[in-house]
């Protein structure tokens, strides 16, 4: 039965995967501490690296917006390159080497990198590493960029006076929004009220401070000419530009196409600062030599970390251990509380069958145990039932012809030695029956096969039940073919197929027949007794050959026999290695048929089925 089993229910594999997922777990959670750690500290190092390369980048980005050319831009690359540990290289797009942080480094850029790690140009600024700022990115320029719109001296002066004036008077009692003056990048300071530029308004004469001054006059003057010139180029209608360089129709001959206005606004914007902006260069930022240092950093919150992963592991450790013990000694449990109630008495006890493991077969086994147990005990309180039952009724019929033979009230006459000596037959018949049952059920059952003519076997079985039955009106008849040879014993085939036509004849009224029948089929030959008496319902067909059954339900004599010979007809067909069979039409009679092997058994006595 274990090998019935399939391997992945089995016990052992259970057993197995339990190991394995415990492995699993403390596996898992080791590489998942450590890969933790390990991507904390290369996020902590990439976001470094990140910020550096944002603020080299910003910062010479700046330098480019800020500075016609790149002569003075050494100071700036060392200051960078002190801060952030890099080696960084500034070359123009030619790769013709402008500044170095390394010191004595050669005057050609033939050992740096095949590609830049980004273009500095501030008329083309990469959005994911300048951060932002007051102004517009749409046209990719740095605010920082402003070339004639830059301020003189005095007018910063001038503003800076009248912005400190406009501070102080939203300063005044009440006021609940901060307030605080930023410089743009041209040098025009601005007010901020509450984080937000104040760009209008009457209130503490802010548009004085918003007054555009005579250099941002002639810039803007000086763009608005170059934007008209790109649009007339376009052929398209001429715009006036605002203080925010944004552009608005200056006639009203014709609405402007924005994406044009656009263009050339920022075409214009780039050719007015190009003579203060310096070139693009290509910019060279090599990695730090410094190593990830917090690999294995054991702070508090690392060693917070790996303790709580440990408890973590070594709860669900235990967990699934308990879960999976449990779930494997329940049945174990389950099997030894039947077998106690079974052991108190109670034959009803069952377990419940959960799978087709192990412990399903060993519960699948427990109950079919159970149920044969409690068959068995049934069988011995009716065994015992019906044979006190059925010696029962010939002892009472002895004592009582004794009895009024000793009180006088019968003579002891021919009659009543006839009858006692029937009742007596009677008696032996049933202990004979008994006994046969007994052998056949200890597997003692003793044949002596031999070569057997089935023809001749039913004929001496009709001429030994000719009287019985010409006596009660019934016909025998023999129907069997020459040449039907069978291995069996002739005196148990003899006894069984008597017990078939006794029982025939018992339950066939005057008149009726009684044939007795044998044919070859295959390697079997089938002896049939069939009967035209009163059938049997359908409903006790199966019960025909069980021990001391009887049709009458009141289990009364009046058909006479012991109720032992059909059941003794299955056990020596059963010795025969063959069977019995029964079939039935209620009004119309019955067949009952033997099927046994022709060559016959291969031992002398065989076990019962």
């Amino acid at each position: 039965m274990r090998g019935d089993i399939p391997l992945r229910r089995s016990l052992r594999s259970r057993l197995l995967m339990l190991s394995a997922l415990v492995s699993l777990c403390s596996i898992a959670a080791t590489a998942w501490l450590v890969v933790s750690l390990t991507a904390v500290a290369i996020g902590r190092e990439r976001g470094r690296a990140l910020n550096d390369d944002a603020r080299i980048y910003d910062t010479l980005v700046g330098f480019a917006a800020t500075h016609p050319d790149w002569s003075g831009v050494g100071p700036t690359i060392r200051a960078l390159s002190a801060r952030t540990g890099r080696r960084i290289t500034l070359t123009d797009v030619d790769r013709r080497l402008l500044a170095d942080s390394a010191k004595g480094s050669p005057r050609t850029a033939r050992s740096l990198p095949s590609t830049a790690s980004a273009t500095v140009d501030a008329f083309a600024v990469d959005p994911a590493l300048a951060p932002r700022r007051n102004g517009t990115l749409s046209d990719r320029i740095d605010p920082r960029a402003v070339g004639p719109f830059q301020l003189t001296g005095q007018e910063r002066k001038r503003l800076q006076t009248e912005a400190s004036r406009v501070a102080r008077c939203f300063r005044g009692p009440g006021q609940i929004l901060s307030v605080e003056v930023v410089q743009k990048p041209n040098g025009r300071p601005e007010i901020e009220l509450g984080g937000h530029p104040l760009d209008t308004g009457d209130r503490c004469e802010v548009d004085r401070l918003l007054t555009r001054t005579a250099t941002e006059s002639r810039a803007l003057a000086q763009l608005g000419r170059l934007v008209n010139d790109c649009l007339a180029a376009r052929h398209a209608p001429t715009v006036q530009l605002t203080d925010d360089l944004t552009w608005i129709s200056a006639t009203a001959r014709g609405t402007p196409d924005p994406r044009a206005a656009e263009t050339c606004l920022a075409t214009a914007r780039r050719e007015q600062l190009d003579p203060y902006v310096a070139p693009p260069a290509l910019l060279f930022a090599t990695a730090p030599d410094r190593k990830i240092s917090t690999f294995f950093d054991l702070s508090g919150a690392n060693r917070m970390r790996i303790a709580g992963i440990t408890v973590s592991v070594l709860l669900i450790t235990l967990t699934v251990t308990y879960v999976a013990g449990t779930r494997m000694v329940r049945p174990l449990r389950a099997l030894t509380g039947a077998a106690k109630r079974m052991a108190d008495g109670d034959q009803s006890a069952r377990v419940e069958v959960t799978g087709d493991d192990e412990f399903g077969r060993l519960a699948t086994a427990f109950n079919l145990m159970a149920s044969r147990r409690q068959e068995l005990e049934q069988l011995r309180r009716a065994l015992v039932s019906d044979v006190a039952h059925e010696l029962r009724t010939p002892l009472s019929n002895v004592r009582g012809w004794l009895e009024a033979v000793e009180d006088g009230v019968v003579p002891a006459d021919e009659s009543v030695i006839s009858s006692l000596l029937e009742e007596a037959v009677l008696l032996q018949h049933i202990i004979d029956d008994l006994r046969d049952l007994s052998a056949a059920d200890a597997g003692a059952l003793t044949i002596h096969p031999e070569e057997i003519d089935a023809a001749a076997m039913l004929t001496q079985v009709a001429r030994a039940h000719q009287g019985n039955a010409g006596s009660t009106g019934v016909e025998l008849r023999v129907r069997a073919p020459e040449g039907a040879r069978l291995h069996a014993d002739p005196v148990r085939l003899r006894q069984a197929i008597g017990n078939l036509v006794s029982n025939a004849i018992r339950h066939t009224p005057a008149g009726g027949t009684v044939t007795l029948s044998a044919h070859r089929q295959g390697d079997e030959v089938v002896f049939g007794v069939e009967d035209t008496g009163s059938g049997i319902e359908a409903e006790d067909l199966p019960k025909v050959f069980d021990r001391f059954w009887r049709a009458e339900k009141s289990r009364s004599r009046s058909g006479g026999g012991s109720g032992l010979g059909l059941s003794i007809v299955r056990k020596l067909a059963e010795a025969h290695g063959g069977s019995a069979h029964a079939s039935s039409t209620l009004g119309r009679g019955s067949l009952f048929a033997l099927r046994l092997p022709a060559r016959g058994p291969d031992a002398t006595s065989r076990p019962p089925a």
